[in-house]
């Protein structure tokens, strides 16, 4: 009998305990110490008359405990929501009303958090790791088509939605990703996403489900370049997993190259368009590395597509193709009527497969607005448009609608709008994104005509960032605010986005 996610991941653990699991700065923690952590933390989640089978969110950072909560809530039962110590409380707020959780477990040592459900704080849950039973019922563990984890992303609502992610849905993206990418039990991959953001899914369990070590590179360290620069070299990591803008962070050093890191032999990107420009210089610097180019929305489990960007591909096309599609999930490139459009016509991008979501946890009418039924088959609305050419390989060319990728991250411009809107110095606004010449997303620009008695200029751009950065992610502020006394509108009334964008980006 096939074994499931945490099957595999604990037969590790007995096969060979000592092997190094996870590595953050100096600290090694052992598939054994992982096994029995997420068994104490699954019978203390067990032991504390939950309501059956709600996720429960885990609260942290990249530790290892957060790892080994994720692991015991699954085991009790339970999926998690995984949200980030660095988030707004205001946050957690959200979720809540979204989600109905059973429960926040908290790695976070100081953050006060405000909901109407238990708070099991880092303390409780330090000795519960450290001093806890192990046993648990087994037979309560997630498994089929019941939900491992929840990703929240944002909506245009000004409420989060959360994509919900079967036990089958991350078992088809594991089957797939292990051989595609080359993960073995001597790997050393790199972590370096926050948990909150399904990129981190990518190495997170591939890599344990194949006993690799997971090497973290914890936020800290990412946000102070020099600091960065010197922790690199020192991680000796064999697979790297990122978006393609951390890789160009990480160009800026010239030491970033085979002779300084040698043991380093495969980059893994997802999360973004990787360009032509920064394939050619991990080429040139990692001659002997594979270089993956991945693709997928986080309603189809991470990713779904891959390609070897080798120098053939590099001298064959000038945007670079986000891949083929992986064996069990079906891909069609559809017009707006969803009928199939003819070999090299550009589309919308349509997703079936075993990786596919079941849909928004309790949102039942976006989960009827981005899923549908044809043909007997269930399949996601990507937003995304492609080519694909006679081999079925794949092309992006952008989206459908106003949600966009800046830094990895997917943002939807129209919760931008809504927070402006709420903000009382605020009459209308507009929020469009900056492109450079590679595709991608560089700024973010707010259109805003202000209140009544409000006066334009830098002290109320001051004000307005403040004011959002209250109860939205820091990711979504707009770096820059243009003032107007009114915007443009399109033949129907509404607000001419597309016309802002042009402003913003000319013809490109």
């Amino acid at each position: 009998m096939k074994k499931n996610i945490i099957q595999q991941i604990d037969a590790i653990a007995i096969d060979q305990p000592q092997t190094a699991a996870y590595q953050l700065g100096t600290t090694q923690h052992t598939y054994a110490d992982l096994k029995a952590a997420s068994d104490r933390i699954a019978h203390f989640i067990q032991s504390q008359d939950l309501p059956a089978k709600a996720p429960v969110i885990i609260f942290g950072g990249q530790n290892f405990e957060m790892v080994a909560t994720f692991l015991g809530a699954v085991k009790a039962g339970h999926s998690y929501i995984p949200v980030e110590q660095h988030s707004d409380p205001a946050r957690i707020k959200q979720i809540e009303s979204v989600a109905t959780p059973a429960a926040v477990l908290s790695w976070a040592s100081e953050t006060a958090i405000d909901v109407n459900m238990p708070v099991f704080a880092e303390t409780q849950l330090t000795d519960v790791i450290a001093n806890g039973a192990t046993d648990y019922d087994a037979s309560q563990s997630v498994q089929g088509n019941e939900n491992f984890y929840i990703i929240f992303t944002s909506g245009t609502t000004g409420l989060p939605k959360g994509v919900q992610i079967s036990e089958s849905n991350l078992q088809s993206f594991v089957d797939w990703a292990n051989p595609a990418f080359n993960v073995a039990d001597n790997s050393r991959v790199l972590i370096q996403a926050p948990y909150s953001f399904d990129l981190s899914v990518m190495d997170l369990f591939p890599g344990l489900c194949s006993g690799a070590t997971l090497v973290v590179l914890e936020k800290a360290v990412t946000d102070n370049f020099k600091t960065l620069f010197e922790v690199l070299p020192t991680l000796k990591v064999n697979e790297w997993v990122s978006t393609p803008s951390f890789a160009e962070i990480c160009l800026l050093s010239p030491t970033f190259d085979s002779e300084h890191f040698p043991e380093l032999k495969q980059f893994v990107f997802c999360g973004e368009e990787l360009t032509h420009q920064t394939a050619t210089k991990l080429i040139e610097r990692f001659g002997d590395a594979q270089i993956f180019n991945t693709y997928g929305p986080t309603e189809a489990t991470v990713a779904m597509t891959s390609i070897e960007i080798t120098a053939e591909v590099l001298a064959t096309y000038d945007r670079l193709p986000i891949g083929y599609t992986k064996a069990d999930t079906q891909t069609v490139v559809v017009d707006e009527q969803n009928n199939p459009v003819t070999v090299g016509q550009p589309g919308e991008l349509l997703i079936s497969g075993p990786s596919v979501s079941k849909g928004y946890l309790n949102n039942p009418e976006k989960t009827a607005a981005a899923f549908f039924e044809k043909d007997g088959q269930r399949f996601y609305h990507s937003g995304d448009l492609v080519t694909q050419n006679e081999d079925g390989l794949l092309f992006y060319k952008g989206r459908t609608d106003f949600q966009v990728k800046m830094h990895g991250y997917r943002i939807e411009l129209e919760e931008i709008d809504h927070h402006l809107s709420q903000l009382a110095a605020v009459h209308q606004a507009c929020t469009v994104p900056r492109y450079n010449k590679a595709h991608q997303v560089t700024q973010l620009i707010a259109y805003v005509v202000p209140a009544d008695g409000q006066e334009a200029g830098n002290d109320l751009t001051k004000t307005l960032k403040a004011e959002l950065a209250e109860n939205t992610m820091d990711y979504m502020i707009p770096q820059r605010f243009v003032y107007q006394e009114k915007l443009p509108l399109s033949v129907n009334g509404k607000i001419d986005r597309k016309a802002l964008i042009k402003e913003v980006n000319g013809n490109a």
